[in-house]
């Protein structure tokens, strides 16, 4: 049976699969048939070096588990890893949580794999390319897909592809800033989206308001529902910037479809009912775009990674 391996990198997990072509599992509809699914530890606590030693044991692992059940080896691999990747070169170029510079990770599993074609993209572009095909946005000739966690980031469908720009940057929308002279950022500016909209910002928000300092977004979420006048006035105030932000991305990007994940979508109309509200008293001249809750969840990577494996093999040319 023809599969594809999909590996998806985090911080403190990997996820991954074997996918074969056609097929109608609801999890990856359009996408293929899911045949395996496994995950493992990171480990990053053991070092950089040793995270991609992990990632090419599990690669070949899944290998050796296809051609074991399935008859034949995977024909592709398709991983997705965090921080800035070039894509075109197979180099995940660092990634702060994993603590790496320049791995030629694309050459290293294909040599590992027994050099069968390897893709490499960007995690959260890969998650909304698999959003925009065969998740929420399926079917929308323009989306943009919104994960909204630790940080905040954006990935930008255009006719079933993701636009990543000239230097791979593009869809940094947590870096856009909505409250000039705001709290530092990361990235050395001020006022970003995300120090103000991430599920992080609203559990540091919300922990300080309510003066407890393990509570996080989701108990904030809570007590929003149970009419917390703190809790919503910290809740509306990440709304308020966070549509803010959508705005601007509106105005700059026309989507037909917005798609908001990560940790904070998962309050589904707590945060869905302010939010529509708030992006549509900000629009004048703009369209504004269908705004859905994320439909794959935390498997939007892994079949992304899939995703990307499939178009290698129908891209590429015959030697």
């Amino acid at each position: 049976m023809k599969h594809v391996i999909a590996l998806d990198v985090g911080g403190t997990g990997i996820k991954a699969a074997l996918i074969a072509e056609g097929g109608h599992h609801p999890a990856v509809a359009g996408g293929g048939t899911l045949l395996h699914e496994a995950r493992r530890a990171t480990g990053r606590e053991r070092g950089p070096d040793a995270v991609v030693e992990t990632i090419q044991d599990f690669a070949a692992e899944l290998l050796a588990t296809g051609r074991e059940r399935f008859g034949r080896a995977a024909s592709a691999a398709g991983v997705a890893v965090p921080g800035i990747v070039d894509a075109d070169n197979g180099i995940a170029v660092y990634a702060a949580n994993l603590g790496w510079r320049d791995v030629p990770l694309r050459a290293l599993l294909t040599g590992r794999l027994g050099g069968i074609p390897v893709a490499l993209g960007h995690d959260v572009r890969t998650g909304g390319l698999a959003e925009g095909r065969i998740g929420a946005g399926r079917g929308a000739d323009r989306f943009l897909f919104v994960p909204l966690g630790t940080g905040i980031a954006g990935a930008i469908g255009i006719a079933g592809r993701i636009e990543a720009g000239a230097h791979g940057y593009a869809g940094e929308i947590g870096h856009i800033v909505v409250r000039p002279g705001g709290p530092d950022c990361g990235c050395g500016q001020r006022g970003c989206l995300e120090t103000l909209a991430s599920a992080a910002a609203v559990s540091r928000a919300w922990a300080a308001a309510s003066g407890d300092p393990g509570a996080d977004a989701a108990d904030c979420a809570k007590a929003v529902e149970s009419g917390d006048a703190r809790a919503r006035e910290v809740w509306l105030a990440a709304v308020g910037a966070l549509a803010d932000g959508l705005v601007t991305a509106i105005t700059l990007l026309d989507p037909r479809t917005l798609i908001i994940g990560g940790g904070l979508a998962e309050a589904g109309e707590t945060l869905f009912t302010p939010l529509r509200k708030a992006v549509e008293e900000r629009v004048t001249f703009q369209r504004l775009p269908h705004i859905v809750p994320a439909a794959l969840g935390d498997t939007a990577g892994c079949l992304g990674a899939g995703l990307l494996a499939w178009d290698l093999l129908a891209t590429e040319v015959p030697a």
